[in-house]
């Protein structure tokens, strides 16, 4: 009698995380990446688990509120908005982020909401995050807490003061746990099965630009088979390389120069462009080794 494979094939055993960038972001932004990525897979997309982290949501309805207060007598509408939730977005989740409900801390619950997820749905299994724009520098922080809260036992100067990792275990509702995170649990949320960070369009460089060379560090590296690729296009002002931000940053991450939104209509709109910030996840420079790289973990 053939052995019944249907639970083994339809088991998830690896999981895809979206961190959207800065500006007005719908909660489905992922929806049409997710879709090109599923398709892309053919059958091996079947086992692979989804997961968006959204934390628009805390920051809109204020920055909201203060364009219909100030904006409303101005000129150039769309270019204010855009400088006005980009760089609120921005200023907000840096600003008084030790309050307990931050939204610095309330973004890295976000994350590890997702993370939580994954590790229920495919039983610990690898994990692959892309982030956009400042969904880079979110992601960075939470990577960096968590490494200091590791480093924090034999080290307790280095526990961090703000965010999810000031005290994780408090947070295990908020993540989805019925009962308080194990320390194996807290391991996964830390980046033990990260395998990949795919940073898109992303503006790190502006957060530590004002630092000395020596203070510019990247996380430590989560576990021994972690990779980071970065993608940045030329002509995009918001995404930048970052290898050679330090010799720590050149040791951990790899940057890629791509043409985000190319062929001879992706050029003539936006390729050549500012606006190819946001063409980076609809681009094969992009997509075909993220989609390799998940076949693989498939």
């Amino acid at each position: 009698m053939p052995l019944d494979t249907t639970v083994e094939i339809n088991m998830k055993t690896a999981t895809l995380i979206t961190v959207h960038g800065m500006g007005r972001t719908e909660k489905n932004y992922a929806d049409e990446f997710f879709h090109e990525v599923g398709k892309r897979l053919g059958t091996h997309g079947k086992r692979l688990h989804y997961e968006t982290v959204y934390y628009q949501s805390l920051l809109q309805p204020n920055e909201d509120r203060v364009w219909q207060q100030v904006g409303g007598r101005l000129r150039w509408d769309a270019l204010r908005k855009f400088v006005l939730f980009g760089f609120a977005d921005a200023a907000g989740l840096e600003n008084g982020k030790e309050a307990s409900a931050s939204v610095y801390t309330l973004a890295q619950v976000e994350i590890a909401r997702a993370l939580y997820s994954a590790l229920k749905s495919t039983a610990q299994g690898p994990v692959v995050i892309i982030a956009q724009s400042l969904g880079g520098q979110v992601v960075s922080n939470y990577f960096w807490d968590a490494g200091n809260f590791k480093a924090s036992a034999n080290t307790p100067e280095k526990r961090p003061t703000c965010g999810f990792w000031k005290d994780p275990v408090s947070f295990s509702a908020a993540v989805g746990s019925a009962q308080a995170l194990d320390s194996s649990e807290l391991d996964f949320l830390a980046g033990a099965k990260l395998r990949q960070l795919v940073t898109t369009g992303c503006n790190i460089p502006v957060f530590v630009a004002a630092h000395a060379r020596q203070d510019i560090l990247p996380f430590d590296r989560p576990n021994t088979d972690f990779a980071w690729h970065n993608y940045y296009d030329k002509d995009d002002v918001l995404g930048w390389p970052l290898a050679e931000l330090s010799n720590e940053y050149g040791k951990l991450v790899h940057d890629h120069r791509v043409n985000a939104g190319g062929g001879i209509a992706g050029w003539l709109l936006h390729s050549w462009n500012p606006a190819s910030h946001a063409e980076y996840w609809g681009d094969d420079e992009v997509l075909d080794p993220l989609v390799a790289h998940l076949r693989e973990l498939l």
